[in-house]
């Protein structure tokens, strides 16, 4: 027995001893090099490189819910209105020899019952490309903010105040930086369009467009706020059109412009984060910029004389924002405009002005909890007697920023 076991136990250990040499002559794979996420902190909070890349990346987004009360005019109109938005964005900046390349993208999400519907009792889902472009040194390509808004203007209104009112366009553009604050754009953009009116009845004769709206600014940003100066060329263009003999004609294209100017300053002497706005805007054949759609005015009618007779308009907005805490902020803010149309045109020119004001709860970072209150009222000039149409609306909000 012993014998038995003595060369059991000297089997095990030679085949182990061979194994182990085998083993030895092996290769052994090594561990592939963990990466770790790295924070980029060249552009801010929240950005991380991309592992791998020299690029830094910033995943955000936002969810809103509004709730308003509008005064409606007949039984017919909602009073009640309900709306959700959901935003997802996402920014890759990358520093290279020529300047900062930059790529943002934004995506917007909404469901909208009620009041905010144009027709009662329905309900629209919609999603849109909010922002989506690239930039590249000065270079600007894709859909931005517009260069005719001062993209520093905070206004922090919920229904918002007459003026240009900060879209989205489509456009190229580049800007020259001059140092010490200084700049100038130029842009090619889509242009913001309220089209051309047919009297009497004021039906759309728009014809396409044969080139962008020309947007220039010069703007000047530093601590204290900022100042810009913008100017647009709108083209003004008509369909094919039968004058009172049957005999067909195009009317001449006319230009419309629109001129603002547009300014922060910010009072750290009342408190912090405390600052001001202003937003004066003149417009000839060209009453987008004003923050008017073709829903509310015409940028030209056709005259008595078969021609392409532009509306004039302006607007001046402003508004106020006190911290009254750390974590309470008010908005106090309000505009007016004039829109005034062609000779023979009876019963459409009119003024509107808008005040309203309010109060946001900021518990957390991110979160903001506010109610507002506006009033509106818009009065209409008519040979026989003025009409005035005046409203009010309440809002309230729940919004998380991330």
């Amino acid at each position: 027995m012993k014998l038995v076991k003595s060369l059991l136990l000297g089997s095990a250990a030679g085949l182990a001893a061979v194994a182990g040499a085998q083993a030895a002559d092996l290769p052994i794979a090594k561990a592939a090099p963990v990466e770790y996420v790295r924070v980029c902190s060249t552009y801010g909070a929240g950005f991380f490189y991309i592992p791998g890349t020299e690029t830094c990346l910033r995943v955000g987004g936002r969810v809103r819910a509004d709730y308003l009360y509008v005064e409606p005019e007949l039984r017919d109109d909602d009073a009640i209105g309900f709306r959700a938005r959901g935003r997802i964005q996402v920014d890759a900046r990358t520093a290279t020899a020529y300047g900062l390349l930059r790529t943002f993208i934004r995506l917007e999400m909404f469901r909208d019952t009620g009041a905010f519907n144009a027709a009662p009792g329905t309900v629209d889902n919609y999603s849109s490309l909010d922002q989506a472009f690239v930039q590249f040194g000065g270079l600007t390509a894709g859909r931005a903010l517009t260069f005719f808004d001062n993209g520093d203007i905070d206004a922090q209104t919920f229904a918002g105040v007459r003026w240009n009112d900060q879209p989205n366009v489509n456009l190229l553009a580049y800007t020259f930086s001059f140092g010490n604050g200084f700049s100038a754009t130029l842009s090619l953009e889509e242009g913001e369009y309220a089209g051309i009116g047919l009297p009497p009845a004021f039906g759309d004769v728009t014809a396409g467009r044969n080139m962008p709206d020309v947007v220039a600014n010069i703007r000047y940003a530093g601590t204290w706020g900022s100042a810009q100066l913008s100017g647009a060329v709108h083209q003004l263009r008509s369909v094919a059109l039968t004058d009172a003999a049957g005999l067909g004609f195009i009317p001449d294209t006319e230009y419309g412009f629109a001129v603002s100017g547009q300014f922060t300053f910010n009072l750290p002497m009342l408190a912090a984060g405390d600052a001001v706005w202003l937003a004066a805007t003149y417009a000839d054949g060209a009453l987008g910029y004003l923050g008017f759609g073709g829903a509310d005015v015409d940028d030209a009618i056709i005259d008595a004389d078969g021609d392409i007779d532009t509306t004039q308009g302006w607007s001046i907005a402003g508004g106020l924002r006190h911290y009254w805490t750390p974590e309470i902020r008010q908005n106090v803010f309000g505009s007016y405009a004039s829109v005034e149309y062609g000779a023979g045109v009876v019963g459409a020119d009119f003024t509107e002005w808008r005040a309203g004001t309010n109060l946001i709860w900021s518990p957390v970072s991110g979160l903001n909890i506010g109610a507002e209150v506006m009033y509106t009222s818009v009065d209409i000039d008519d040979v026989a007697d003025d009409e005035t149409d005046d409203f009010w609306q309440a809002r309230l909000r729940v919004e998380r920023n991330f």
